[in-house]
């Protein structure tokens, strides 16, 4: 496979990591050239580290939208903001909450992303892989989680018709309390019944500044780059949140965001 450098610093949303050659996917590709490697998309809920796995990317023959049979059909490197765009050019319903979140549909995919109960599962029917089409019944998934461990190609949903912008006013309001700073979205997954912001600050991480790294005083869920921030200075407050909420809540915060560097170490509580 071709590769590409990408400057991390530049590309990934947290604005951290150096530059290293990604591997370009196209339609040629077999799943013995995958071996090993990581996919990634834009870089909106990952933390790229100094000894990062091989990765590799999609190319733009997979950044596409189309409708057969009252079916729409995505390519995986589309962005959300695209998609979004074609639903409310023509009159799709259940995708507005994509103008809102930040992301490639594989990724989004992947990670089952949402807002509250709008997931992107909720009308899926089907994903594309290179091993061959896998249906939504035979695919494992729950709030932001999925068992899908290969790269996906294409994503097939439902087709509805009848844009809200009420329901886009309503997600953009949803937003309105994020921070601008540079970030990956939210550090960790809400555990059932609460939310990890709040158990950050009840244990006085808001604010708390390593380096150039804190978790935001805005909102105590979004670990931040306030300029020049290193991987370290984040795997360190990622650290001090989760041992210190388990400490005092006996919860272990689970990270939404992800972490690709081999050499780190996932916290355990002793």
């Amino acid at each position: 496979m071709q590769t590409k450098p990408i400057n991390f610093s530049k590309y990934s949303s947290f604005k951290i990591g150096g530059t290293f050659d990604v591997a370009l996917l196209d339609a040629h590709a077999t799943s013995e050239e995958l071996n090993n490697h990581t996919l990634i998309g834009s870089c909106n809920n990952i933390l790229i580290g100094n000894n990062p796995p091989p990765l590799m990317m999609l190319t733009k023959t997979y950044d596409y939208i189309t409708i057969e049979n009252n079916i729409l059909k995505i390519g995986a490197a589309t962005p959300s903001g695209k998609i979004a765009s074609f639903c409310k050019k023509h009159n799709i319903t259940n995708f507005e909450f994509l103008s809102h979140l930040p992301g490639k549909l594989g990724g989004l995919v992947y990670m089952n992303a949402g807002l509250k109960e709008y997931e992107i599962f909720n009308h899926l029917i089907a994903i594309e892989t290179l091993s061959g089409t896998k249906t939504k019944e035979k695919l494992e998934y729950g709030y932001r989680y999925t068992n899908i461990t290969e790269p996906i190609l294409e994503a097939t949903f439902e087709l509805h018709d009848g844009y809200s912008n009420e329901k886009a006013e309503i997600f953009k309001q949803m937003r309105a309390n994020q921070p601008s700073t540079p970030s990956a979205g939210s550090c960790f997954k809400n555990p059932k019944g609460d939310y990890a912001g709040r158990l950050i600050e009840a244990v006085g991480l808001k604010g708390k500044m390593q380096g150039a790294m804190c978790f935001s005083e805005q909102h105590a869920n979004f670990l931040v780059n306030t300029g020049g921030g290193k991987y370290e200075n984040a795997i360190f407050l990622i650290h001090e949140a989760q041992k210190r909420v388990y400490e005092a809540f006996g919860i272990l915060l689970e990270l939404e965001i992800v972490v690709l560097d081999r050499d780190f170490i996932p916290f355990q509580p002793e």
